[in-house]
């Protein structure tokens, strides 16, 4: 078992994450710690307490025979219900502790119910609402956006979702099997994640977000920073959806051929739903540890790709060696 990050006084050092971030190992048990379901049941009160914890850790201050194991949990469940970088408490429905229960329910009516015109637009409607708080909740927060922007946004991927889904039942109806119409609501999902996060955090890529060299400054802002962060995000998300999304057609086209189960029409959904929790327990955290949380770009792209953001950064460095490596949130 990998060592926990210490001061040189021995005690945790909780600026780092409890597993290396330059792994995927390391990344992949830092997400299986902070998006778990189990997490999303904390209130307020919870979280806040945690946070106290966490702070009088810091300071040296924590209660008597408090354990290292009770601090990392208190530290997870920060992680998991505070934004990165303002400290505030997300909505517990944006949160990617909530994916699973919030995920299993979307893609288990979507995969269910994509033979009904009504069903299929009602159910990419609410996949695209849920995707947009998400998105919206996990967003880089130094760049904000406007209710504008944001309705825009809402709208341009729920309006992809279903032309793509739409689109795609009414030419495979009569055209393909009824296997291949199963994947429509994959089609419409991917399809739809790629308007869908970067719209809404196009503030990001409109005006760029802060990148840093390794003691913490802020060097300069960057819209290449943005677009890299976010291009990550997007393969994230549809690496999360793809398996559950590709596995239960197959699957529900063989269990259809059972009598028993396809004589049983009330236990389709539930059963779709429930497997596809199974699947989202595991591709949330391996979606999220694909890449790292930060994210690295050297000031060399910046040169080549976003002279202006290059030129502030000699500004700011002056005569000093500029970093070999600068650093920023990519949000999830």
């Amino acid at each position: 078992m990998a060592e926990s990050p210490r001061l040189p006084d021995g005690r945790l050092d909780l600026s780092r994450p409890r597993w290396d971030q330059s792994t995927f190992a390391g990344r992949l048990r830092h997400f299986f710690s902070i998006t778990s379901p189990l997490l999303a049941l904390h209130g307020a009160a919870d979280v806040e307490a945690a946070r106290r914890l966490v702070e009088q850790y810091r300071a040296g201050a924590e209660p008597p025979d408090t354990t290292e194991q009770q601090v990392w949990r208190a530290k997870a469940l920060c992680d998991s219900a505070l934004h990165p970088d303002t400290g505030q408490l997300q909505n517990v429905v944006g949160r990617m502790s909530f994916q699973v229960p919030g995920g299993m329910v979307l893609i288990g009516g979507m995969v269910t119910f994509y033979r009904s015109t009504a069903a299929v637009v009602f159910w990419q409607w609410a996949n695209q609402s849920f995707n947009a708080f998400v998105n919206f909740t996990n967003r880089n927060a130094k760049s904000p956006l406007s209710t504008t922007q944001l309705g825009v946004a809402y709208v341009s991927a729920t309006s992809c979702a279903l032309v793509t889904a739409l689109g795609l039942k009414r030419v495979l109806a009569s055209r393909a099997s009824p296997l291949a119409q199963r994947f429509v609501p994959l089609a419409a999902v991917v399809a739809s994640n790629c308007i869908n996060v970067p719209l809404m955090r196009q503030g990001e890529l409109l005006g760029g977000v802060p990148v840093r060299d390794a003691a913490g400054r802020e060097a300069c802002v960057s819209r290449v920073a943005a677009a890299k962060g976010i291009s990550q995000v997007l393969v994230s998300r549809n690496v999360i959806v793809a398996p559950s999304m590709l596995l239960l057609p197959v699957l529900m086209s063989r269990l259809d051929r059972v009598a028993w189960y396809a004589g049983r029409r009330r236990l389709h959904a539930p059963v779709q739903t429930l497997l596809s929790g199974a699947v989202l327990l595991l591709m949330v955290p391996v979606g999220c540890a694909i890449f790292p949380q930060t994210c690295r770009i050297s000031p060399e792209t910046l040169r080549r790709l976003e002279p202006a953001s290059y030129e502030e950064l000699r500004r700011r460095y002056g005569q000093q060696p500029l970093p070999d490596a600068l650093y920023f949130n990519k949000g999830l």
